[in-house]
C-alpha cells in the first residue's frame, strides 16, 4: 500500500527550532533541497543556519538551563515530561515512520517497527533510569561522611546521522534532558522531516521552551558552529570517521568533553558447528536491513571453510529474494539508498570488486525502479581480507564473504580492521563463544544473536570506531558533573599555621 503524500506537511522553507518555536529563516540563508530517495525528486527546502543562527539557539539553551526550572527540577518532575514525550511519540507513531521513510528511503515496516518504538523508548529508558539511579555515600573515614552528587554539565550539543534519524537523535536528546542539560540538536541535512512533529512534541509534553533547540545545516557550516560555540559544554556525535576526528579536534580546542560513534567494518563470524538456518537468518538481517546503512552492519561475513559452499547457496538465495521497491510500499524489504552521491559511492566498490578480482555473487549495479537511488543486495566473495572491500566502510547493501579454516584465523581475520564498533559469533561451542568475548577487539561482541541493543549497557567502539559510550551509567557520566561533597561527622581541632 502507497503511503499518503505527506509533501503538503513540509513547509516551504524549514528552518530552526529555538526557545520553543520555528524561527523563519533570513532571505541570506543558504537553501539547501531536500530530497526524496525513492524518486530523486525535491521535496522540501532547508535553510541552513549559519553561526548567527546557531549562536541564538545556543543562548536559548543557556538562559533556560541558567533559569533552572529545568536543570534543578525535582527528578519526578522530569521523569513525568519524558513519559509524556512517549506517549506522544507513540500516538503520533505513524507520522513520524511515515516521515521517516518519505526522507531516508529505510521501508515503513521498519520505520514503523523499529525506529520510531525505539525513538520512544529512549525516552521511556531515561525517565526509568533517572528514577532508580543513586548517588555514592562513602563512610569509611570514621570522621567524614562523603558524598558523590551529579549535577548537569549544561548545554550539549548533539549532532546526529542521515540512517536512523529519529531512533539516534533521541537516545542522545532523552540522555542530555534526563540529567537536566539543555541541548541544541543538529541533524542531518538530508533528513529533518521527523524533527517537525518531534519539537512540536517536545513543546507538547511540557518540556520548558529552550530545552531542546534545534539547527538544520550541513556539518562544515551548522554543525562546526555548534562545535566550536564557547557556551557549548559537552558535544555527542554519530557519524563518519572522518568527521568525527574534526570533532573531536575540534572540541579539544575547548576543552569540551566529547564522545563520538563512528564507523564500522564489523565481522560476522559463522562456524561450522553454528546453527545454520538460524545464522543465515541473521546474517541477511544483519547485511540487508536499514538498507545496509547502518554502521553496526555485519559487512564481512566470515565462513568456516567447511560449511562455506552450503552456506553461500542458501544466503545467495535469500538475498536474490530481496524486495527492492518503493519503501511505504509494506511488501518492500530493500529500499533506495539516501542520495545520488551515496549510490555514486557504492557503485564504486562494485567497481573496485570487479578490478581487485573479487568475485560478485550477486548484484553489483543499480536497480533500474524508474528513478530514486536504488542499489541491487550485492554478495562478493574476496580474495583476502587486505582488499578494500573487506577494509572500507561501504555503508549500503553490500556484503563481502572470506573463508577461515579454524576459530584462530577467524578471530585474527576479525581483529586485522581499523574499526572496532561490534562483531558477530555464531558459535555451538561455548569455549569458542567465551573466546570471541574474550578475544574480540570491539565495543559490543553478539554471541548467536543480531542487532541487539541493551540500553543499560555501553554502546560504543574500539579504535578508529569511536571515543566514549552511552547508555545507562555511561550516558550519565557524559552529561553530568561529578562533584564530590566531604561533610565532618564531629567537631574537630583544626592545624594554626600561625599562631
Amino acid at each position: 500500500m502507497e503511503a499518503p503524500n505527506l509533501a503538503t506537511a513540509i513547509p516551504d522553507r524549514i528552518g530552526a527550532w529555538t526557545d520553543g518555536h520555528w524561527v523563519a529563516p533570513g532571505s541570506h540563508a543558504n537553501d539547501l533541497p531536500v530530497m526524496n530517495p525513492t524518486t530523486g525528486q525535491r521535496i522540501g527546502t532547508l535553510a541552513e543556519a549559519d553561526a548567527d543562527a546557531v549562536a541564538a539557539a545556543v543562548d536559548a539553551a543557556r538562559r533556560r538551563f541558567a533559569a533552572g526550572d529545568w536543570s534543578r527540577a525535582p527528578v519526578d518532575a522530569r521523569k513525568a515530561v519524558l513519559v509524556r514525550i512517549r506517549d506522544l511519540m507513540r500516538e503520533r507513531a505513524e507520522e513520524l515512520a511515515q516521515l521517516e521513510t518519505l526522507g531516508t528511503g529505510i521501508p515503513i515496516t521498519q520505520a514503523r517497527g523499529r525506529h520510531v518504538l525505539r525513538a520512544a523508548m529512549n525516552f521511556e529508558f531515561f525517565a526509568e533510569f533517572i528514577s532508580q539511579s543513586a548517588d555514592r555515600l562513602y563512610d569509611q573515614n570514621p570522621d567524614y561522611l562523603t558524598l558523590v552528587r551529579h549535577e548537569p554539565v549544561g548545554v550539549a550539543g548533539l549532532i546526529a546521522p542521515w540512517n536512523a534519524p529519529l531512533a539516534l537523535a533521541t537516545m542522545k536528546v532523552a540522555g542530555a534532558i534526563a540529567f537536566g542539560n539543555s541541548c541544541v540538536l543538529k541533524p542531518s541535512e538530508l533528513t529533518p522531516l521527523p524533527f517537525l512533529p518531534l519539537m512540536e512534541i517536545l513543546h507538547d509534553a511540557g518540556l520548558p521552551d529552550g530545552v531542546v533547540n534545534l539547527v538544520n545545516g550541513r556539518g562544515p557550516v551548522t554543525g562546526q558552529a555548534l562545535v566550536a560555540h564557547p557556551d557549548v559544554d559537552v558535544v555527542a556525535f554519530t557519524g563518519g570517521t572522518a568527521t568525527g576526528r574534526l570533532i573531536g579536534a575540534a572540541a579539544g580546542k575547548g576543552l569540551k568533553r566529547v564522545v563520538t560513534e563512528l564507523g564500522g567494518k564489523s565481522a560476522n563470524i559463522v562456524c561450522a558447528d553454528a546453527d545454520l538456518d538460524r545464522a543465515v537468518d541473521a546474517a541477511v538481517l544483519a547485511g540487508f536491513s536499514n538498507n545496509g546503512q547502518q554502521c553496526l552492519a555485519g559487512t564481512r561475513l566470515l565462513l568456516q571453510r567447511t560449511i562455506a559452499d552450503e552456506f553461500l547457496d542458501r544466503f545467495i538465495a535469500r538475498v536474490r529474494a530481496l524486495r527492492v521497491g518503493p519503501p511505504a510500499e509494506t511488501s518492500t524489504e530493500i529500499g533506495p539508498l539516501i542520495s545520488a552521491g551515496q549510490l555514486e559511492r557504492v557503485s564504486g566498490y562494485a567497481k573496485v570488486a570487479r578490478e581487485e578480482g573479487a568475485e560478485i555473487l550477486t548484484g553489483g549495479d543499480p536497480a533500474d525502479l524508474g528513478g530514486g537511488y536504488f542499489f541491487q543486495p550485492t554478495v562478493v566473495r574476496a580474495r583476502s581480507n587486505e582488499q578494500r572491500v573487506c577494509r572500507e566502510e561501504i555503508f549500503g547493501p553490500f556484503v563481502s564473504v572470506l573463508e577461515f579454516e579454524d576459530f584462530d584465523e577467524a578471530l585474527s581475520i576479525a581483529n586485522d580492521s581499523e574499526f572496532g564498533l561490534v562483531a558477530y559469533v555464531w558459535t555451538g561451542s561455548l569455549a569458542q563463544a567465551m573466546r570471541a568475548a574474550d578475544e574480540l577487539r570491539t565495543g559490543v561482541v553478539w554471541i548467536n544473536t543480531p542487532l541487539f541493543r541493551e540500553l543499560r549497557a555501553p554502546f560504543g567502539g574500539f579504535k578508529h570506531s569511536g571515543v566514549g559510550r552511552d547508555g545507562g551509567d555511561w550516558s550519565r557520566g557524559l552529561f553530568t558533573e561529578a562533584k564530590t561533597v566531604s561533610i565532618p561527622r564531629r567537631d574537630f581541632a583544626l592545624a594554626r599555621l600561625s599562631s
